[in-house]
């Protein structure tokens, strides 16, 4: 969904004449039908694997079962509220949501990131425990649920890999599948020893190591989306490089009150004061700009003021102002 550049102007109490240019870009992320389907098949499988693991982790008495089952669930979650926010994106903006819901994805993400923090805490919780009487653990159980849990791993990322290379939440999920289908296989080791030697201890600390992985991804979840949802500048945008690339725009001396924070987990926006002595640039200039923003930066909704300079600072410039 594409919106014309347009800009108009306004005459401010302060004696300022801005001319407010907005350069729009493409506001909807589109994803085609069939990685709709994609989700919803992988999502539905995930959540079905997570059920068996939990019961035949309670069945086999193993915890890295569960630790894995916790950690299937997290990435059920994510596919779950990514799938969702996908939906609630696509809705349009209404007075009170002038940007649509696309912020929703950042929230998804900063619940999920806490629900699977407490949900690994408890489950470290109790592998710690049972390092002191780990119990007799049902190896061949562990090893054949959790090899499944590397099919349907395998086969969920399958799904989306056609996407992965063009739309980052596609990436992000496909990422995510990889990963659980290389967590399986470590519960499907520690299957085998318990199976081969009778270690049972090997079973939680498999599952300390399943933790220690859920939480490294988890608590990089958690700080991302917190930044996101204060209007952090995104972790993949250098502000620097956008500023320097403003100012060497045709036309422009300087640049000042320059804000970039992301709408989704996936767009970014960007707000900026541009000082061109020599007059309005024109349509070209903003709709140029814009295009290099978002091809260069990814941010696809950029909001320029043009200010003339000639009506004294403005108020904004410096860069302690808000």
């Amino acid at each position: 969904m594409t919106h014309d550049h347009h800009s108009h102007d306004h005459a401010h109490d302060s004696g300022h004449d801005h001319s407010h240019a907005h350069g729009l870009g493409h506001v909807h992320t589109h994803v085609p039908a069939d990685f709709g389907n994609a989700f919803a098949i992988a999502t539905l499988l995930n959540f079905a694997l997570v059920i068996a693991q939990v019961i035949y982790g309670l069945s086999a008495n193993s915890i890295a079962l569960l630790a894995d089952a916790a950690h299937n669930f997290g990435d059920s979650l994510s596919l779950l509220l990514a799938w969702g926010a996908h939906v609630l994106g696509r809705r349009l903006p209404t007075e009170r949501f002038t940007y649509g819901y696309r912020s929703a994805s950042i929230l998804s993400a900063l619940i999920n990131a806490v629900m699977m923090l407490v949900t690994t805490g408890a489950i470290a919780w109790e592998a710690i425990q049972r390092f002191s009487d780990p119990g007799v653990v049902g190896g061949l159980t562990v090893m054949v649920v959790a090899a499944v849990g590397i099919a349907v791993n395998g086969v969920s990322a399958w799904f989306l890999m056609a996407g992965r290379k063009d739309d980052l939440n596609v990436r992000g999920a496909f990422l995510h599948l990889v990963a659980d289908a290389a967590v399986s296989a470590a519960v499907v080791l520690a299957g085998a020893i318990i199976l081969v030697f009778g270690w049972n201890w090997i079973d939680p600390l498999v599952s300390l190591l399943v933790s220690a992985v859920i939480v490294w991804g988890a608590w990089a979840l958690l700080r991302e989306s917190v930044q996101l949802s204060m209007n952090a500048v995104p972790a993949a945008i250098d502000p620097s490089d956008v500023c320097g690339f403003l100012e060497t725009l045709p036309g422009v001396a300087s640049i000042h009150d320059l804000h970039i924070w992301a709408m989704s987990t996936t767009e970014n926006a960007l707000t900026c004061h541009l000082v061109m002595p020599q007059g309005h640039p024109g349509d070209a200039f903003i709709a140029r700009a814009s295009h290099d923003l978002e091809h260069r930066f990814k941010i696809r909704h950029p909001t320029f003021q043009i200010e003339l300079a000639d009506a004294g600072p403005c108020p904004l410039a410096p860069a302690h102002v808000v």
